[in-house]
């Protein structure tokens, strides 16, 4: 017999067993992990329990992946009897009062019992949690958010547990909900946004009206941002994920995006649209370059989301018909700040991105203008990681569709080189003038300091000396001429 799927199996009480032929046939995870996942399970199995391996891991190991973790749910045993088990050999970590979650100290593993929700009040933590090992698959699987989260493989058995059809989505790219409990999270709206920015997903038209249903009541800032974190470092397209906020209605919560919709260009400069289109391309070019360094990541595609923020409140058509959105660098930092501030207390973070949504023109007006070195200093000073501009830069191009780019190119190689010469392209210019300079010239330090320090930097930007020797000659000169001690 065959379910709706198509794919063969036999239904048992737990869900559904299937073992289709271009299917993978079971998982097998790495190292070490494999091995004490293994033997969970073995240990669960000799005690008269049953150990599948649930979630993400399943889900990235269909997907082709490879998981650095996995979540283990143990059914038919008590919590007390679960924990003797696993303290035979691990160090465990113990979350929850009402539920069972253990933690295994050294390895990433979590091992879960199964578990009933029922809503109690506003938010993602406004829910009454109720472990109970007894419940079938199927059921305990009815809590959570996506079919393709709801799969569960026996490793003892070689045998995948698939009530909700997660499989056939996996193989349709698709993301549905699990059941009309899906609506008593919000928070699960963010997280459909980020899954189908991963993945590459499109949602299915019934969990698209559920979305729309909900409001993100109670929502915490850490909750809201972490999914916008995966959205960004993780998402392949991130552009998937925004136009589903877009689709189901949430976009409307997030107002210094929403004011990008509609918000012509000059068709010569950005014949793809208007500004919310530019920025999602620019976005997945982002994603397409992305480094591996989670913090530098961040930040820049935090840049990239926000770079245009300031162009809704400063377009306009010119005499000519062009349209012009003179000092939206500018404009658009306050606007950044309130989206950001919004989602996040992390001020280092903030300061970082809203410095280059205020320069993001900078490195292009400096080429065309072909500026001397002081402006190429100046700039690097103010943002810091010069090479975090330049990929935001690099990224607004790669948010237009295919145009003569040429002389955008020879621009930025020719800021490269700039940076190169200037020895700047690593890290901002240091002051090679110093307090222990002035020490050592006689003076006692005080507030007059900071005056003297500060102008010898600002001469050492306009390039009055590029070495020590040569800062210390400029201070003797200007000691002759001020002196502080009067």
């Amino acid at each position: 017999m065959s379910n709706k799927c198509g794919i063969f199996c036999n239904c048992v009480d737990c869900g559904i067993y299937f073992d289709k032929e271009d299917m993978i046939k079971h998982i097998e995870l790495t190292g070490e992990l494999q091995k004490v996942a293994l033997k969970i399970a073995h240990d669960v199995h000799t005690e008269g329990g049953r150990a599948h391996y649930v979630g993400g891991c399943v889900r990235d190991v269909l997907l082709g992946m490879t998981p650095k973790d996995v979540d283990i749910e143990v059914f038919g045993l008590e919590p007390e009897h679960l924990e003797e088990i696993l303290k035979k050999e691990h160090e465990i970590i113990k979350v929850g009062k009402a539920f069972g979650v253990y933690k295994l100290k050294g390895h990433e593993v979590d091992i879960t019992l199964p578990r009933k929700e029922s809503k109690t009040g506003k938010g993602h933590k406004g829910f009454k949690i109720e472990g109970d090992p007894h419940l079938s698959f199927k059921e305990a699987a009815e809590r959570r958010d996506f079919t393709i989260n709801a799969i569960a493989y026996d490793p003892l058995l070689e045998e995948f547990i698939d009530p909700y059809g997660g499989m056939e989505d996996l193989e349709k790219k698709c993301l549905t909900h699990v059941s009309k409990k899906f609506a008593e999270d919000p928070l699960r709206v963010l997280r459909a946004m980020q899954f189908v920015a991963r993945f590459e997903l499109r949602v299915n038209s019934e969990t698209v009206e559920l979305c729309k249903t909900i409001e993100p009541e109670g929502l915490s800032k850490e909750r809201i941002f972490d999914e916008w974190k995966k959205l960004l470092l993780k998402g392949k397209k991130p552009s998937l994920g925004l136009n589903f906020l877009k689709e189901c209605g949430w976009i409307k919560y997030y107002p210094e995006l929403e004011a990008l919709i509609g918000c012509v260009q000059d068709a010569q400069w950005h014949p793809e649209g208007d500004a919310w289109v530019h920025t999602l391309l620019c976005l997945d070019a982002f994603a397409r370059e992305r480094t591996g360094d989670d913090w530098e990541d961040l930040i820049v595609g935090f840049g990239v989301l926000c770079h245009d923020l300031g162009k809704p409140v400063t377009s306009f058509k010119d005499e000519e018909g062009r349209i012009r959105s003179p000092r939206h660098d500018m404009e658009g930092v306050p606007i950044a700040k309130a989206f950001l501030e919004r989602m996040t207390e992390h001020k280092d973070l903030i300061e970082a991105v809203l410095v280059l949504v205020e320069t993001h023109m900078r490195p292009v007006e400096i080429m065309k203008a072909e500026a001397g070195d002081s402006a190429v200093r100046r700039l690097v000073n103010k943002v810091g990681r010069i090479d975090r501009l330049i990929r935001v830069v690099s990224a607004d191009l790669g948010g237009v569709p295919p145009f003569d780019k040429s002389g955008f190119e020879e621009g930025l190689k020719w800021f490269d080189e700039k940076l190169e010469a200037l020895h700047i392209k690593d890290s901002a210019p240091k002051p090679f003038v110093q307090g222990r300079h002035l020490i050592e010239r006689g003076y006692e330090p005080g507030t007059h300091f900071k005056k003297i320090l500060d102008d010898c930097f600002e001469a050492q930007l306009d390039g009055a000396f590029e070495d020590l020797e040569g800062g210390l000659k400029f201070l003797d000169e200007y000691l002759k001429k001020n002196n502080p001690n009067t």
